[in-house]
């Protein structure tokens, strides 16, 4: 039996209720659209949200192993692409469902590991890259438990979202690619901006809570 998609309004609506009621206009409106789009095909094709999971972790991990700074940059690339239209998928399939959201969650922690791992391979610190992958890991499992709690009004937009993350490692890759000098540097100015993140939303957090 066939299942009835969303429209790209019901898609939209559904996302932004799932974010909290997150601004669905502008640039996430443009993402939405082609993640909508993506999302169409893969369920025409029949692939399942989980297996994109899947599909973004082990990019991800091929990401970390490469010998080559360029491919990296590539799986970087396919690995942030099939994460970020598994949820919509689950969305416009209408299968979203705990274990999916759970799964994804894990992937996403394993997944920046492998990132950073080969931010440690460019040559930035080992207490660099793993003070990194706690302080985003933390903010992550702090935002998801207090979700779980039922506070979803809580969608404090922070400096170093999952896509900024990419976006460093991926400046980090093309420092190595052409030679540029500075990865130290923003590494260090990317670790600052972290903990400044987390300390955010762990204030907006306890204004809510106390």
């Amino acid at each position: 039996m066939s299942r009835v998609l969303l429209t790209e309004k019901e898609f939209k609506n559904c996302w932004s209720d799932v974010h909290g009621g997150a601004d669905v206009e502008g640039v996430v409106g443009g993402w939405l659209s082609f993640s909508y789009q993506a999302a169409r095909v893969c369920a025409a094709l029949r692939i399942s949200p989980n297996v994109l999971t899947f599909l973004g972790l082990g990019s991800a991990i091929a990401m970390g192993l490469s010998s080559y700074a360029a491919i990296s940059l590539l799986l970087l690339v396919i690995s942030l692409f099939f994460d970020g239209i598994d949820g919509s998928v689950a969305i416009v399939q209408k299968r979203e469902s705990r274990w999916g959201s759970l799964l994804d969650s894990l992937a996403d922690r394993i997944s920046e590991a492998f990132w950073l791992y080969m931010g440690w391979r460019l040559g930035i610190p080992a207490w660099v890259v793993i003070s990194m992958w706690a302080v985003a890991s933390t903010q992550e499992y702090a935002r998801a438990r207090l979700a779980s709690l039922g506070h979803t009004e809580i969608v404090i937009l922070t400096p170093t979202e999952r896509p900024v993350r990419a976006i460093f490692m991926a400046f980090a890759l093309l420092f190595y690619i052409f030679d540029i000098p500075g990865t130290l540097l923003l590494s260090y100015a990317f670790l600052a901006l972290l903990i400044f993140s987390f300390l955010r939303l762990m204030r907006a957090t306890f204004l809510i809570l106390r």
